[in-house]
């Protein structure tokens, strides 16, 4: 649900989103995916030192089965927890302030919701190097930063997701951005004419 419209003081347009944690699945989907990546990571890295010592088996296969079941499991349980404090925390939404001109959009989140995050990063990292768990270091180092800033000249693909009021910028990293209604179709289009002409553009 956007809490302001689209503003223009004749440089740049700029827009406050406010979505719900637990409606839109966007953040949780977002955190899930680089969860699993770090699972597929790992599993495969073991898998390889394994083969090396051992060589090529079924039961090595077996082995790498149940670890990657394992891990899994783990990081879901994780990931569901983690998900309920941090929208806890942020009393279920999440608010991002947006600044958009024609070079870059930047994605801030909201004052108020950034040092929370900010603390909640910084007490991730610090957990996760007492306790020897890279991927929760790398989770706290990621929450610690509440601002993303994509140019446009640098976009290589975009998805749009009018359901869930979303288009995710694709570069060697991604932004999300977030509008409603004819709010919505303006910043589309205002990407769509400011990106270069060879990005793959999706329409879901």
């Amino acid at each position: 649900m956007q809490t302001t419209p689209i503003s223009n003081d004749g440089q740049k347009f700029t827009w406050s989103y406010e979505m719900s944690l637990f409606k839109n699945p966007t953040i949780f989907i977002t955190v899930a995916k680089a969860l699993l990546l770090t699972v597929i990571i790992t599993t495969v890295f073991i898998s390889l030192i394994t083969m090396i010592a051992d060589g090529f088996s079924l039961d090595g296969l077996k082995f790498t089965l149940q670890l990657g079941g394992i891990l899994l499991g783990i990081f879901a349980g994780l990931l569901i927890i983690g998900y309920l404090v941090y929208a806890a925390v942020m009393r279920g939404k999440y608010a991002v302030d947006f600044t958009m001109d024609e070079k870059k959009l930047i994605h801030a989140q909201a004052e108020s919701q950034a040092k929370k995050a900010k603390k909640i990063g910084t007490a991730a990292v610090v957990a996760g190097v007492l306790t020897g768990r890279p991927s929760t270091v790398g989770a706290g180092l990621t929450s610690t930063r509440t601002v993303s800033t994509t140019e446009f000249s640098d976009v290589k693909k975009v998805i749009v997701n009018r359901r869930r009021s979303t288009i995710k910028l694709k570069e060697i990293g991604s932004n999300h951005v977030y509008a409603d209604g004819e709010d919505f179709d303006f910043v589309k289009e205002f990407i769509h004419a400011h990106i270069k002409p060879d990005a793959v553009w999706i329409e879901k």
